[in-house]
């Protein structure tokens, strides 16, 4: 069997494995699994998650453009495009249990909704990277660094024993787990057919790596520091990159070597391209 379709296999197992567990385990609804009869409108977690969730019900509300982008990306892969379409259901549900949060909480009016949603789709998110595996690298790095700002958002929750937040972000915490998850397990199909290639990809993906929101939504960076709603930096390497890295038996030193000539190779192309031979890329 040619190593294209080997991979493709692998990836259709790991997507088989992904929707039985979505389907048969973490299968949730707005209507039927948030206590929505408890809401407390003047709860100590809803004052304090409230700019949050505006920020989290906005990048979710770019879904269409990042499924426009994925697809187009996927098209011709049967189990990578398919992951795309349970992914897309899947955050279609937490924008709009988010939404739901803000207008039956007050926190929005429904007009006030209609202006933030104008606001949002006046602009249009693109792909940062060009290849499929980048963007799996992405995928697994932005779904980990997300389930770690919802996971604090549901620990906050329960200590001000606020069961709407905790139900909300307990559901799309484990939804965000299980994306990290499916792309972690590309990620590492990838690593058995060609290491350095997808050890050079992870390492241009850190290096360049920001959440969606950041550079669209207006004061992304101010908001969610004012909130407390994203993950510090140390954060995201001590509970992403650092386990990522351990998972893969990837060193540091190894990192580093990848970051070190994927620079390399990106000046060298920038100087003079047509001198550069097939030795020197990554």
């Amino acid at each position: 069997m040619m190593r294209g379709a080997i991979v493709r296999e692998q990836i259709y197992r790991i997507y088989l494995d992904f929707l039985e567990t979505a389907e048969t385990k973490r299968r949730w609804t707005i209507f039927n699994d948030i206590p929505w009869e408890k809401l407390k409108k003047a709860s100590k977690a809803a004052a304090f998650a409230a700019q949050a969730i505006e920020l989290y019900c906005a990048e979710e509300m770019y879904m269409p453009d990042y499924s426009a982008e994925a697809f187009k990306l996927v098209r011709s892969n049967f189990s990578a495009a398919w992951f795309e379409a349970r992914w897309a259901f899947e955050e279609s549900k937490h924008g709009l249990v988010f939404r739901e949060y803000l207008t039956r909480s007050g926190l929005l009016s429904e007009a006030e909704f209609a202006s933030f949603e104008t606001l949002i789709f006046q602009s249009t998110w693109r792909m940062p990277f060009a290849t499929q595996r980048q963007m799996t690298c992405y995928g697994a790095l932005q779904e980990g660094a997300t389930y770690c700002a919802y996971k604090a958002q549901r620990d906050r929750a329960i200590q001000a024993g606020d069961e709407v937040l905790k139900a909300i972000f307990h559901h799309v915490g484990r939804d965000e787990a299980a994306h990290a998850g499916f792309y972690r397990a590309v990620i590492g199909v990838e690593l058995e057919h060609d290491r350095a290639g997808t050890i050079a990809d992870l390492a241009r993906v850190l290096a360049e790596f920001k959440m969606p929101g950041d550079g669209l939504i207006p004061g992304y960076r101010e908001r969610l520091r004012a909130s407390n709603g994203g993950v510090s930096a140390r954060m995201f390497l001590e509970d992403v990159v650092w386990p990522m890295l351990t998972t893969f038996k990837i060193t540091r030193s190894e990192l580093k070597l990848a970051a070190k000539r994927q620079a390399f190779s990106t000046a060298q192309l920038q100087k003079a391209p047509s001198q550069i031979t097939e030795q020197t890329r990554i």
